[in-house]
């Protein structure tokens, strides 16, 4: 997704990935794979001096970041900004201290367990790992957070250090076992949420607010995302992701604005002008594999508008996520509903491996 929205931007793109999936070999200039992200970091600190953007996973992993910081100059935020934004303690202290909702979150096993609890990792990413808790020692790298009911939004915005704008809202999906997961597991995006528009208005105002607070106490720069639970009242922040978001592409479909640049113009100590409004809803979905597969014609599948597509005859084991698919609509409800149909089409495509004994 980074590569393509750069190339739509005119930037020339050096990948560095863990896949180099079929699509991104088409779009970017040059593409280097690796199996795990240290050696990503160790084959671009190899490359002449350049600028460098990060996505998903690196912000838990601050050390990598701050090796490639030592080589390139970084388009996102430094290493000291990822610990603390990252650091559940001392994000909901930033955020209760300024009067907005959080969570009760505790790092050790709380006393009080009359609440409904959730076990988190302290390093992790898109819901996984993520399990309901009763009480019992927490395991190394974990932490407790009260569960808030609510429907699962996220704002996408950028910030300069000092403030930040919002470029959209979106309702997460969680757990939907049309793209073939459960539980509290990230599979996609759904840009306006679902929701009255009153409640998608207040919501707004109140991203805007906990995102120039963030932007000022973390100085957070370029693109980041902000999850949240929404009350029907009350935003309640449960995560900051500090660098480019999944989401990135949906919103750049439905809002017409350019999210690359409003990245770039972030990292520069500079608030994007947003003159774009919403004129259609975008969906964006990650299909997981719910046994294990192996990929047929792949190929076809760049015609259809599929992303992150993998290579033919590829296998991936259940658990795993096999591509990308999206969608706009005038509406959110059309929007889910082509992605959902959009995944059944390729899910009937693969080929189930039978096991030895079966």
């Amino acid at each position: 997704m980074l590569a393509d929205l750069a190339q739509r931007d005119g930037r020339p793109v050096l990948a560095f990935d863990l896949f180099g999936d079929l699509d991104l070999r088409r779009r970017a200039d040059r593409v280097m794979t690796a199996g795990r992200l240290s050696a990503l970091v160790d084959a671009a600190i190899a490359e002449p001096p350049g600028h460098v953007v990060y996505g998903a996973s690196f912000e838990n992993h601050p050390a990598l970041v701050a090796r490639l910081a030592e080589r390139h100059a970084l388009l996102g935020n430094a290493p000291g900004t990822l610990r603390a934004v990252r650091d559940p303690a001392r994000l909901g202290a930033t955020l209760r201290d300024a009067g907005f909702a959080f969570p009760r979150t505790c790092v050790t096993a709380p006393e009080d367990r009359s609440g409904r609890w959730l076990r988190k990792p302290l390093r992790g990413g898109g819901g996984t790992r993520v399990r309901g808790w009763r009480g019992g020692v927490l395991p190394a790298g974990t932490f407790v957070q009260e569960r808030v009911d609510g429907l699962g939004c996220s704002a996408v915005a950028v910030g300069d250090g000092v403030d930040a704008v919002v470029l959209g809202l979106t309702e997460q999906l969680v757990g939907e076992r049309a793209f073939g997961v459960r539980g509290y597991r990230w599979c996609g995006n759904l840009t306006p949420p679902r929701l009255p528009a009153g409640e998608l208005e207040a919501l707004l105002g109140q991203a805007h607010a906990i995102c120039s607070h963030l932007a000022a106490a973390f100085a957070l720069r370029g693109a980041f995302g902000v999850d949240f639970i929404w009350d029907s009242e009350r935003a309640w922040t449960h995560e900051v992701n500090p660098r480019p978001t999944a989401s990135l592409e949906a919103i750049e479909s439905a809002y017409g604005v350019g999210v690359f640049d409003a990245h770039l113009r972030g990292c520069a100590g500079e608030l994007p002008h947003l003159a774009a409004t919403r004129s259609s809803a975008a969906a964006k979905a990650v299909l997981f594999a719910t046994e294990n597969v192996t990929i047929g014609d792949s190929e076809r599948w760049l015609r259809r508008g599929v992303r992150d597509v993998p290579h033919p005859g590829e296998r991936i084991s259940a658990g795993h996520p096999i591509c990308t698919v999206v969608a706009t609509a005038a509406t959110p409800q059309p929007a889910l509903e082509a992605v959902q149909e959009h995944a059944a089409r390729v899910r009937a495509e693969l080929r189930v491996e039978v096991p030895a004994d079966g």
